[in-house]
């Protein structure tokens, strides 16, 4: 897989992650979709910024197992700068119960992708 397609997945999965905690408290219809962006945008902006710091897209650390602690780390970091971030926008204070659980479910949803992205490219 592409430096580009694997970009364009860390975003899907981002999406996914982030469609899931409003399903997880039944929202999914149309309406969420401003909540939604509020979470998923500043969430992906933080984590392309700092996945790329910690070698995310290089191929030598993509592809090896070992690695996988990388993609918890930058969502260490990425999910309560966006939890931060969007606070600020709803003029609003961070909620720390939100920010642990986003950091935490991120965290883990990058994980299982890259595990998932590392059992691909080495099947085919």
């Amino acid at each position: 897989m592409s430096k580009k397609t694997l970009f364009i997945s860390d975003a899907v999965a981002i999406a996914l992650v982030t469609f899931a905690g409003f399903a997880f408290h039944g929202e999914t219809d149309a309406s969420i979709l401003p909540r939604f962006l509020l979470s998923f945008v500043p969430l992906t902006i933080a984590w392309f910024i700092l996945a790329p710091l910690l070698g995310l897209y290089q191929p030598e650390i993509a592809s090896n197992p070992k690695q996988l602690w990388r993609p918890a780390l930058a969502m260490l970091f990425a999910a309560p700068l966006a939890a931060l971030v969007r606070a600020n926008i709803l003029g609003s204070m961070v909620i720390p119960v939100f920010a642990n659980v986003l950091t935490a479910t991120s965290a883990l949803g990058m994980v299982v992708w890259r595990g998932i992205y590392f059992l691909l490219i080495h099947k085919s």
